[in-house]
């Protein structure tokens, strides 16, 4: 008689329930797998969705960051130019005080401390414009440049180099840099001699 043969039916019966657990646990198994991948699949489609929702994050604040960079900028720009078009408007108060020093009789004692008095007035409205940002541009001698310069003639001369500034019809003024009013001047051009000697 074989060993299965003298099986009780108890033991049968263990048989019987240890090849069932096996059977589920193979179930409970393939079960765990398919739930395993089905996790794993969600991880990384959720650190995908975290990694793409980190570099929106990046790109906003970069963009933040640049939008912040560029309104410093344009106020700082507004707070440089914002007198320009009051510092246009003092030039020809300026210009008329300048001419009507120039054209005053200093040596008439009688009109003498009213010059004296448009002098410092003068002065001290050129200090105080200066102070905000408003130069002067009085180019005589400077080569001729087109962005600072308004040519209103151009002469032939032997004593000054070809396109220099020979004289200043109105001083021009700039504003931190840019050119409020340019200067009008007189260009120089090689005279017709020295090209004759060239040639």
């Amino acid at each position: 008689m074989s060993d299965k043969e003298n099986l009780t039916p108890e033991d049968l019966q263990d048989n019987v329930e240890a090849v069932a657990e096996e059977l589920l646990a193979d179930e409970n198994a393939e079960a765990m797998i398919s739930r395993i991948t089905e996790l794993e699949a969600a991880l990384e489609a959720s650190e995908a969705k975290v990694k793409e929702q980190q570099d929106g994050v990046l790109r906003a604040r970069a963009d933040v960051e640049n939008m912040r960079r560029r309104t410093e900028q344009e106020i700082d720009k507004a707070r440089k130019f914002a007198l320009e078009r009051f510092a246009g408007e003092l030039l020809p108060v300026i210009d008329n005080m300048e001419r009507a020093v120039e054209m005053a009789d200093k040596e008439n004692d009688a009109i003498k401390p009213m010059v004296e008095g448009v002098e410092l007035t003068l002065k001290t409205m050129k200090d105080t414009v200066e102070k905000f940002g408003l130069k002067e541009l009085n180019p005589v001698g400077e080569a001729f440049n087109p962005e600072l310069h308004q040519a209103m003639s151009i002469q032939e001369s032997a004593e000054h180099e070809p396109n220099t500034v020979m004289l200043v019809m109105q001083k021009g003024y700039e504003l931190n840099g840019r050119v409020v009013r340019p200067a009008m001047v007189m260009v120089s051009k090689a005279s017709s001699a020295n090209i004759d000697e060239k040639a």
